[in-house]
């Protein structure tokens, strides 16, 4: 097959998985999504969506740092072409093809060749491919020709064009023969000892084996904890009724929708917290009267306003991370959420404004 067609048979398995630290990719191997262990970010819970699931929280429940794996609970979900591991042997030269998600841009594939295959970095064996692969691919798999996963995208060489490394497909065998054998879930594999531990044996997060310090144990056991102004922010959504961590782009962005409307933040270094819910696009007519009302309801405005940035309509709510209250933040935003809603309807009626594209599960 050649990339194409492999990534039209194999797209429903290609899952997006967003931290508060970053986005990745991810792949389904039965009743389990495959990724990078540094994708999770030692979280235990996730968020992933794909082409047939809807943006949702998942639950990380076998971490293992020492071969960068990590498995998560796959939420129902029947797969008509599902994907399989390899059963040969991998050979310099073979066809190697990457998919994911690169910098967040949904279901990229890119094909290369393998230039080694069994690569020793640290005691671990990879697979060497020039398949170009990105900040994001990480977790991804890599395919054959036959649509066979032969690797895991772990990481690329920085100042490098098209160096990049995936655990093989044996290395993923192994840890879910072995996983599946304990019948349990929520294991962490010890960097020190190697072995498997299941969390609920863990005390003050070290390993009740080796002895050694287990941050990800920690890290599990607390979760992501926002602080300051962040922390308000979502605080304020929270009491909006807003899931924030679906919501949550990144440590001080975030994204939700509200009826038609799609409300972006962010929490600027500078201090800035801007709230835009970008609209609709400009029609091609009505134009100076679509002008005039939009300022008319600028001057009646309290905490809104609109603007146009390019071809886009936009109702935007700012404030200074030093002015912000619980109180001030919430009736902003409360009006940000409801007029959205309203006015992206009102332009697309009566002044033949167009409603913009956008991918329902892209965040």
């Amino acid at each position: 097959m050649n990339t194409q067609t492999i990534l039209q048979t194999y797209i429903n398995n290609i899952i997006q998985i967003n931290t508060p630290y970053g986005s990745g990719s991810g792949f389904v191997i039965g009743k389990l999504i495959i990724t990078n262990s540094h994708v999770v970010s030692g979280l235990k819970e996730v968020v992933i969506s794909a082409k047939k699931i809807k943006r949702q929280k998942a639950t990380v429940i076998y971490d293992d740092q020492v071969v960068d794996l990590a498995f998560i609970a796959l939420p129902p979900l029947e797969i008509d072409n599902p994907l399989t591991l390899a059963t040969e042997a991998v050979h310099d030269g073979d066809i190697a093809i990457a998919v994911g998600h690169p910098y967040g841009l949904n279901y990229s594939a890119t094909e290369g060749i393998v230039s080694k295959a069994d690569r020793l970095e640290n005691e671990i064996e990879y697979l060497q491919i020039d398949a170009a692969i990105n900040p994001g691919n990480s977790g991804g798999p890599v395919l054959n020709v036959n649509g066979e996963v032969i690797g895991v995208n772990t990481f690329i060489l920085l100042n490098t064009q098209n160096l990049g490394f995936a655990l093989p497909y044996y290395y993923v065998r192994e840890a879910l023969d072995t996983f599946n054998a304990l019948n349990t879930t929520n294991i962490i594999r010890c960097f020190s000892c190697k072995n498997l531990i299941e969390e609920a044996n863990i005390e003050n997060d070290f390993c009740p084996r080796c002895g050694v310090k287990l941050d990800v144990a920690k890290q599990r056991r607390l979760g992501y904890r926002p602080s300051g102004t962040v922390a308000l922010i979502e605080k304020i959504l929270a009491s909006m009724n807003v899931d924030v961590t679906i919501a949550r782009v990144s440590q001080r962005s975030w994204k939700f929708d509200e009826g038609s409307a799609r409300i972006n933040i962010i929490f600027y270094e500078n201090g800035i917290i801007m709230a835009d819910a970008w609209l609709c696009n400009m029609p091609k007519d009505n134009i100076e009267a679509m002008y005039d009302y939009l300022l008319n309801k600028n001057g009646s405005f309290n905490y809104l306003h609109f603007s146009i940035s390019e071809n886009t309509i936009i109702l935007s709510y700012l404030i200074i991370d030093s002015s912000l209250t619980f109180e001030e933040g919430k009736i902003g935003l409360q009006r940000l959420k409801k007029a959205a809603n309203k006015y992206d309807d009102i332009l697309i009626e009566k002044f033949g404004a167009t409603r913009p594209k956008r991918d329902e599960n892209e965040f």
